[in-house]
């Protein structure tokens, strides 16, 4: 008489679960890279404005805001420093308007109504609404989210090293927040001498960056060679990039903090 071999619940609960990887794999994989700031998101700036200045040795006197937009960045800047002095570029002309009425009165607050790039010229900003905070100097390609980047904008474009030049005099930049849909190295490019006179930059890195063909190791080693640490803002801090990976290409938005050994 044969005996029915008894079920094993762990084994069972194993087996299971392994039939279940494939479908659960992604959303494993999902969590894995959040924990790790990857794909952190947009919605960050107060975490972004404390832990970029926590970087800084002394109160700030000098702050850039490069992609201003509706000045959310620049108001949380603000609202931690009130004696801050603040260059926010933003080339968008209904998104101008809104920082200028924002900021009324505030004589610290600067607002330069320009693009920030490699070169100095003209240029169109492509987006799918006025004031979008999608628009980029690049036409991105979203149809996959049934966006479409039909409206343009003629506007200019600055290099930055010539602002720093002609109308800050060669002042020490004690932070710098770069948020340009895909732009950002094109911006960094541009900074000639004056990232020698940078302590602190944040700057995000995400599905722009297909657009614009750009890789997290042209950051790598920019900041290298420039002489910075970098670190990824994670939910539960920062996280410094000892080496480059592969694996650092994750093209869901991040927020990274590059600091100057130097003068940070």
């Amino acid at each position: 008489m044969s005996s029915t071999p008894q079920s094993d619940p762990e084994l069972d609960t194993f087996i299971q679960l392994v039939q279940k990887a494939p479908q659960l794999a992604p959303e494993f994989e999902r969590i894995a890279a959040y924990v790790q700031g990857k794909g952190y998101g947009t919605a960050t700036i107060v975490e972004e404005v404390r832990l970029a200045l926590q970087q800084l040795r002394m109160p700030p006197l000098l702050a850039i805001d490069i992609g201003g937009n509706v000045g959310d960045y620049t108001a949380e800047l603000r609202s931690k420093c009130p004696r801050l002095e603040i260059h926010a570029f933003e080339p968008s002309t209904t998104n101008i308007a809104k920082l200028k009425k924002r900021f009324d009165g505030d004589t610290q607050i600067k607002i330069i109504p320009l693009a920030v790039s490699n070169a100095t010229g003209p240029a169109v900003l492509f987006s799918n609404k006025p004031g979008s905070g999608l628009a980029s100097l690049t036409r991105r390609r979203l149809a996959h989210y049934n966006i479409d980047f039909k409206y343009k904008e003629a506007v200019r474009t600055v290099k930055f090293e010539e602002y720093w030049l002609s109308v800050l005099h060669r002042r020490p930049l004690d932070l710098v927040k770069i948020d340009v849909e895909g732009h950002e190295f094109a911006v960094l490019s541009g900074f000639g001498a004056a990232i020698e006179a940078t302590r602190v930059i944040q700057f995000e890195f995400g599905g722009t960056n297909i657009d614009t063909r750009t890789y997290f190791q042209d950051f790598w080693y920019f900041f290298r060679q420039a002489g910075f640490d970098i670190f990824r803002i994670t939910p539960t801090g920062l996280i410094k990039i000892e080496l480059y990976r592969e694996t650092c290409e994750c093209f869901s938005i991040s927020n990274y903090i590059a600091v100057n050994q130097k003068t940070a």
